[in-house]
């Protein structure tokens, strides 16, 4: 059995499922419309003002606002007309805005710069409160935090720990990092 706060994840619908359930990949994707209807995706009914505050609490709002147009920015064919960092910038404040109770993140951070990822650092800080988030990553600063780093090698659990629990045991963690 899989339980989710003690409910049998058989008892409930896919739907009720994938609404609690978000995912941000190393593979971002915008759809064509407008910046707020992007961020509105995972949650449709989210006013203008709930989209803002989350991009205020994950420090993206002065970002979207540089844009031509803010929030009414018109978004082309997948994002072409935005860097992979502000696409990516974009896919992490359409999770908050979302609000799901599980938040997976797979590669979330790969294909950013070093300024970016100091601000997705910040973003997730701010995503990762009052949820369960599963980080698959190779960059370590990603999971540094995490309440549980699970190491894996050629499909195997080989260390599982915290970050300076596994660093104090010298294993392979503490050699990648």
């Amino acid at each position: 059995r899989i339980l989710m706060d003690g409910l049998d994840l058989q008892a409930t619908t896919v739907e009720s499922l994938r609404s609690q359930i978000g995912i941000v990949t190393q593979e971002n994707f915008l759809f064509t419309g407008t910046v707020m209807e992007n961020l509105k995706f995972g949650r449709p009914g989210a006013s203008d003002e709930e989209v803002q505050e989350a991009a205020a609490a994950l420090g993206t709002h002065d970002i979207i606002l540089r844009f031509e147009k803010g929030y009414e920015t018109p978004v082309s064919e997948r994002g072409g007309n935005f860097s992979a960092g502000e696409r990516q910038l974009l896919t992490f404040t359409r999770a908050m805005v979302a609000r799901p109770r599980i938040l997976i993140l797979d590669e979330a951070t790969s294909a950013v710069d070093s300024h970016t990822e100091g601000i997705i650092q910040h973003a997730l800080e701010k995503l990762f409160e009052r949820r369960t988030c599963f980080v698959v990553a190779h960059r370590l600063s990603t999971v540094r935090n995490a309440h549980q780093i699970v190491v894996l090698r050629d499909g195997e659990i080989i260390e599982r720990g915290t970050h300076d629990e596994l660093l104090a045991s010298a294993g392979h963690y503490g050699n990648l990092y």
